[in-house]
């Protein structure tokens, strides 16, 4: 099954789109929280 996975350009694509999906869960509420951090000191000051 990871053979063909692998293997042909349809597994390759879902296994990138899997990845991207995984990256952008990640980074992005990392991304915001520095950011509505950000705000919140800019607003205390």
């Amino acid at each position: 099954m990871l053979q063909e996975l692998f293997s042909n350009e349809i597994g390759l694509l879902s296994v990138f789109t899997i990845g991207f999906v995984v990256v952008m869960a990640i980074f992005l509420p990392i991304y915001f929280s520095k950011k509505i951090n950000e705000d919140v000191q800019n607003d205390q000051k």
